[in-house]
C-alpha cells in the first residue's frame, strides 16, 4: 500500500510545478519580446539604409529636414526639441545638411546669436520626393499610437531600461543611428572582387 504524502508536501510539490510553469512562460514571453525588438530594430535599419541609399542623407537628417519643411524658420533649439535630441547633436546634423546644400542658416533678428533654419530649393525637392514617413518608421508609428498605449509602453520600457542597468542616459537624446552604409562592414563574401 502506497503511503500518502503529508498535505504540506503536496502543496510544496504543486507550488514547485507552478513555479516551473511560470518560469517556462516567462522565458517564452521574454523570447517573444526579444523577437519584437529584433523586428523593430531590423525595420528601422532597413528604412535608414534605404533613405541613405536613395536620398544621400541619414534618416535623422531627413527627419530634421521634414521638421524644417513643416516649420520654416525654426531655431536650432526648437528643432532639437522637436526631435528630442541635444542642441549639439542638432548642430552636427545641420552642419552636414548645410555642406550638402540642403539647408541654410540665416540671422534675421537684431540679436545675431539667433539663427533660423530653412530648406534650400534642393532641400525642398528632396523632401517632396521623400518616403511617406520622413521622420522614420519608428517615430511615425509612435506618433500614431493612442496616448494610453504610449503611456503603458513608456512605463514598461522603463522597467526594461532599469533591469538592463543602462548607465548612458545621454544616449536617450541622440538619434537612433543604425550602421551607416558608408561605415558598414561588408562581409568578405559580399565584397566586390577586383
Amino acid at each position: 500500500m502506497s503511503q500518502k504524502l503529508p498535505r504540506m508536501k503536496r502543496e510544496t510539490k504543486k507550488t514547485l510545478t507552478m513555479d516551473i510553469d511560470d518560469a517556462n512562460q516567462a522565458k517564452q514571453w521574454s523570447l517573444e519580446v526579444l523577437k519584437q525588438f529584433r523586428l523593430i530594430f531590423k525595420a528601422t535599419q532597413q528604412h535608414s539604409q534605404s533613405v541613405e541609399t536613395k536620398y544621400g542623407v541619414t534618416s535623422a537628417q531627413l527627419w530634421a529636414m521634414w521638421e524644417l519643411s513643416k516649420s520654416p524658420g525654426l531655431k536650432v533649439t526648437d528643432l532639437a526639441k522637436a526631435m528630442s535630441i541635444h542642441h549639439s547633436t542638432a548642430c552636427s546634423l545641420l552642419d552636414k545638411l548645410a555642406k550638402k546644400g540642403l539647408i541654410v542658416r540665416e540671422r534675421v533678428s537684431q540679436d545675431q546669436r539667433v539663427v533660423t533654419l530653412n530648406l534650400t530649393s534642393q532641400g525642398v525637392d528632396l523632401i517632396d520626393h521623400a518616403p511617406s514617413a520622413p521622420q522614420g518608421i519608428l517615430q511615425h508609428a509612435l506618433f500614431y499610437i493612442p496616448g494610453n498605449v504610449l503611456k503603458s509602453l513608456a512605463t514598461n520600457l522603463d522597467v526594461l531600461v532599469k533591469a538592463m542597468e543602462i548607465k548612458d542616459e545621454e544616449a536617450a537624446m541622440q538619434p537612433i543611428n543604425p550602421i551607416s552604409i558608408s561605415n558598414r562592414v561588408v562581409p568578405e563574401k559580399d565584397r566586390l572582387k577586383s
